[in-house]
């Protein structure tokens, strides 16, 4: 009797043992899972003002900070009837303005003289549209081409030199020289000649003059033109390689062409 009362004791001593495990390591595992459950949020961080503070932590995310790219400027032409703005300032295509219209009414005064509508600013309010004709728009895309070329891109050295169409000739020469010296260092270089009043030199001639000197290493990027009344400019920079190469093989095939017919003439000399 004593025996299985000891037995009976134990089996109980054993049975509370496994029951009291299971509890405190089912709490430890809910704890652990709760703190990895929480913790990109929620963390103690240490102040030495005071013993702990809860503070909040900036959850993990792989995802990359977006960057906005900057809005591209929209090419010069016509728009066709895609007009995301209801209101327009309209100008017709004498320059003219319209004044302010519901884009149903720009569309049909469009379809009307059969024109093109151009936005010219979207920045404006509302935003400015121009009605154009298809030559209109391929002039003013050509003048906005060359007006590009003009200006010297970033990076880019740009020298100014201008004198009048009188100048002497030595005084040319010197000019054209520092020329010269700026194509070497790859430099644009600007020329602006004033007619002068006492003058006969034709300014054209003057631009061809220039280039004739410096052609074995320059090129214009933008052709003598007249930019007002007496005033003329071009734009000269640098040949590239490839510009270079054609140049000097145009030149070769010319010394060839000259030197066979030098070659034919002298052989006429000695057998008439």
């Amino acid at each position: 009797m004593t025996v299985f009362c000891v037995m009976k004791l134990l089996c109980q001593a054993t049975r509370n043992e496994n029951r009291y495990a299971k509890r405190f390591f089912g709490t430890l595992l809910t704890q652990t899972a709760w703190k990895r459950a929480f913790s990109p949020f929620w963390r103690v961080v240490p102040d030495p003002g005071k013993s702990t503070v809860l503070g909040l932590t900036q959850p993990f995310c792989t995802a990359e900070t977006s960057h906005k790219e900057p809005k591209r400027k929209a090419a010069f032409g016509s728009v066709g009837r895609r007009i995301p703005y209801r209101i327009l300032h309209v100008i017709n295509q004498d320059g003219e303005s319209l004044g302010n219209m519901h884009r149903a009414e720009a569309l049909r005064l469009m379809d009307q003289h059969n024109l093109k509508l151009v936005l010219l600013r979207e920045n404006a309010e509302p935003p400015v549209y121009r009605l154009m004709t298809g030559q209109q728009i391929h002039e003013e895309q050509l003048k906005r081409a060359e007006k590009k070329k003009t200006n010297p891109k970033p990076g880019m050295v740009q020298k100014e030199l201008s004198f009048s169409s009188a100048i002497a000739k030595n005084d040319l020469e010197t000019k054209t020289k520092q020329i010269t010296q700026w194509i070497e260092k790859k430099y644009h270089v600007k020329v602006t000649i004033r007619q002068a009043k006492d003058s006969n030199t034709d300014m054209f001639t003057l631009f061809d003059q220039i280039l004739e000197i410096v052609s074995e290493k320059a090129t214009y990027v933008s052709k003598p033109k007249v930019t007002r009344e007496g005033v003329s400019t071009c734009i000269l920079r640098h040949m590239s390689d490839k510009e270079l190469k054609a140049y000097q093989k145009m030149e070769n095939q010319k010394t060839g062409t000259v030197k066979d017919e030098n070659e034919d003439l002298k052989s006429n000399e000695l057998h008439p």
